[in-house]
C-alpha cells in the first residue's frame, strides 16, 4: 500500500537524520523533495501546499534546531501532520438505539460498491453483529446476482426484489430486516458510470424515505485526484457520513488517501486492501501514517495475529512441542493461521523499516498456497511421519500437487530446520509461542 510514496519519503527523512546539524537551508532542500513526492502521488495541490507549510513553520522553530536529535523531530513534526491530514482520530460507525441500524452504500459504479457491502457485512459479523444485504441496484441484474453470491458465501441474508423502485425496495427490506431480527441493514445502492441527475435524485429519494444512520461514499482508490472530486460532489448532494477507500492494495499513488478528507472535510472510515471478503481494515489515521513513513503498523500486525489465533489448537500444539512431536500436519495448520491474517506482502509491510524493502523484493504471493497442496498431496502417515519420504515418495507428491520435486525438498528442508530450533527450546518456557503463528514460507 503506497509503497512508492513510502519509498520516496523514507529515503527523504533517512537523508535528514543523517545531518549533525539542521540548519533552515536544508530543511527547506528536504521540504522540496516531501512536495515532489506529494504531487506524484497525486496529492491534491492545495493540500500539499498547507502541509508543507504547516510542517515547515514547525520545522524551523529554535527547538528543533537545537535539539539534540533534530532529524528525529523532524521525522514526528511529518508524522503528526500527516495523522492531522488523515483525521486525527478513529471514526466509528453509527448505530440505532434500536435496531436495525441503516447502512446506505453509495458510489460510482465500478469502484467497488457492490463488493465493499459483502466486505462491510463480514467486518460486522465477526464482532458478533447480525447484518442484512439489501439490492437496490435494479438497473445491473449482475450487480443483485454478485451481492446474492457474496452474501450465500457468507451465510448473510440478501434481500432481492428484482427490478422495481429502489425506494420502495430499500423501505421494505428495512422491514424484512425486523423480521429477521438482524441488526444491521447494508444497502447496496445504484451507480452510474459518471456523476448524473436521475442517479443522485434517486440517491436522495433514499436517504429522505430510508433515513439510513450511517451514509457511506465508496471511492476508487487508483483514480487519485478524480475520486477526490467526486468525493465533493456526492457530499454537496447527500451529505454522506464518512469515506471508504478501495483498491489500496494495487497501484495506487494514494493521493486519495491524503487528499479526500482535507477536501470533503469527511472522515475516511474503511480501506479496502484485497479482493476477497476478508480484506478490510478500519481506518487508523495514525496507523496509515506510520505506514507511509516506513514505521510499519505492528498494531494493526497483532491484531490480525490475534483473529487468526485459535486456542484450542494452540494448546494442542504447545503440548507437542514440549514432547517433541511436531509434524508437517502442524506445520500445516501454521501456515493456515498466517494465510488468515492477509497476504504476505500485507503482512511485511506492517513491520517496520520492511516498506521500502519490500520495492525489490521477490515476494511469491502463492508461496503458502503450494506449501499447502505439497503438504495435502501426502498421506497421513507421511505427514506424521516425515522421515519415510524417500525419493519416489517425493515425486508422486510433487505430481500430485503440481509442484517440483525441489519445491517438496525445500519444505523437507524447512521443517527440519523448524524441528532442530524446537529441539533447542525443548525444557525451556514455550509460553510465549502459543498462539503465534511460525513463519515458515
Amino acid at each position: 500500500m503506497l509503497e512508492d510514496l513510502t519509498g520516496k519519503l523514507e529515503s527523504t527523512l533517512r537523508k535528514l537524520r543523517g545531518y549533525g546539524k539542521l540548519t533552515e537551508k536544508n530543511i527547506s532542500e528536504s521540504l522540496k523533495d516531501i512536495r515532489r513526492a506529494l504531487l506524484e502521488a497525486d496529492v491534491n495541490y492545495k493540500v500539499v501546499k498547507d502541509f508543507i507549510q504547516a510542517v515547515q513553520e514547525k520545522a524551523i522553530g529554535e527547538d528543533v534546531l537545537k535539539s539534540v536529535t533534530p532529524g528525529q523531530t523532524i521525522v514526528k513534526i511529518v508524522n503528526d501532520e500527516l495523522i492531522k491530514l488523515l483525521g486525527t482520530s478513529t471514526t466509528q460507525l453509527k448505530t440505532a438505539g434500536i435496531p436495525p441500524s441503516i447502512i446506505m452504500v453509495t458510489g460510482l459504479q465500478g469502484s467497488g460498491k457492490t463488493t465493499f457491502c459483502a466486505k462491510l457485512a463480514f467486518f460486522l459479523q465477526s464482532r458478533g453483529r447480525k447484518p442484512m444485504l439489501a439490492a437496490l441496484d435494479v438497473y445491473r441484474p449482475a450487480a443483485i446476482q454478485q451481492l446474492r453470491v457474496l452474501g450465500e458465501s457468507l451465510k448473510v441474508p440478501v434481500y432481492n426484489e428484482g427490478i422495481g423502485d429502489p425506494v420502495k425496495i430499500g423501505f421494505n427490506a428495512i422491514g424484512e430486516a425486523r423480521r429477521m431480527l438482524a441488526d444491521t441493514v447494508i444497502l447496496d445502492t445504484a451507480g452510474r458510470l459518471h456523476i448524473d441527475e436521475q442517479m443522485m435524485t434517486e440517491l436522495v429519494n433514499i436517504k429522505n424515505r430510508v433515513r439510513p444512520h450511517e451514509i457511506l461514499f465508496v471511492a476508487d482508490g487508483m483514480t487519485g485526484q478524480d475520486a477526490v472530486n467526486t468525493a465533493q460532489e456526492f457530499a454537496n448532494r447527500l451529505n454522506y457520513d464518512g469515506v471508504v477507500l478501495t483498491k489500496m492494495d494495487g497501484d495506487a499513488r494514494g493521493g486519495a488517501a491524503l487528499s479526500i478528507r482535507a477536501v470533503t472535510g469527511k472522515p475516511i472510515k474503511f480501506i479496502g486492501t484485497g479482493e476477497k471478503v476478508d480484506a478490510i481494515e478500519q481506518f487508523h489515521p495514525d496507523r496509515l501514517a506510520s505506514r507511509i513513513l516506513g514505521m510499519g503498523d505492528v498494531v494493526s500486525f497483532v491484531e490480525k495475529a490475534q483473529e487468526a489465533y485459535d486456542q484450542d489448537k494452540a494448546e494442542k500444539l504447545e503440548e507437542r512441542l514440549r514432547r517433541n512431536e511436531f509434524t508437517l500436519e502442524d506445520f500445516k495448520d501454521q501456515l493456515q493461521q498466517i494465510k488468515k491474517m492477509g497476504s504476505l506482502e500485507s503482512l511485511l509491510g506492517m513491520i517496520p523499516g520492511m516498506g521500502n524493502q519490500l520495492k525489490n523484493a521477490n515476494v511469491d504471493p502463492k508461496a503458502f498456497s503450494r506449501t499447502e497442496a505439497i503438504i495435502n498431496s501426502m498421506t497421513r502417515q507421511e505427514r506424521i511421519q516425515p522421515n519415510i519420504l524417500n525419493g519416489n515418495r517425493r515425486k508422486r507428491i510433487a505430481n500430485g500437487s503440481g509442484t517440483r520435486v525441489q519445491d517438496v525438498n525445500q519444505l523437507m528442508k524447512q521443517y527440519e530446520q523448524m524441528k532442530k530450533m524446537i529441539k533447542q527450546l525443548k525444557g525451556k518456557s514455550f509460553k510465549g509461542l502459543r498462539g503465534m503463528p511460525f513463519n515458515m514460507a
